[in-house]
């Protein structure tokens, strides 16, 4: 197998098959953020991802068609201009990073939400991830703004 087939990667929608799988990785990616979601919250979003119209999901496959990376996303409306699109969640498999998939599920996000005439895409993470901020500070600006919250 040559080292161009092993880097191929599909982007694409989930399908009814891949939920065990999605919810594999975004349980991975819920952990590495210290959370813990209840199971109706996985049963909501993944039938919320399925209706694809106020929260989308994309899926990376590696050449054997198994799902190896996650991302979700929606677009809201700005007060400063047209739409933008938020993504919320990015995970790539531990066995499939470095394969340039979470590099391909933010350029689908991006055309995406370009098809859809946003004006950008946008997103958060931690300080402390630093795998993840080496990919971002490639395909993304990084912004003065300090993000705050008050849990409800």
């Amino acid at each position: 197998m040559t080292a161009e087939r092993i880097n191929m990667i599909a982007i694409g929608h989930l399908e009814l098959a891949d939920r065990t799988r999605w919810q594999e990785l975004f349980t991975s990616y819920n952990t590495f953020y210290e959370r813990t979601l209840p199971h109706e919250t996985y049963d909501e979003k993944w039938q919320a991802f399925l209706e694809n119209k106020t929260i989308h999901a994309l899926c990376a496959r590696d050449e054997h068609n198994t799902v190896v990376g996650i991302t979700h996303f929606f677009q809201h409306p700005s007060t400063s201009g047209p739409d933008v699109c938020y993504l919320q969640d990015l995970f790539t498999a531990p066995e499939a990073r470095g394969r340039g998939v979470g590099r391909a599920l933010i350029e689908a996000v991006a055309e995406w939400a370009e098809q859809r005439d946003c004006c950008r895409v946008y997103w958060h993470t931690s300080e402390w991830n630093e795998t993840a901020r080496r990919l971002y500070d490639q395909v993304a600006e990084k912004t003065p703004f300090v993000h705050y919250r008050i849990a409800l």
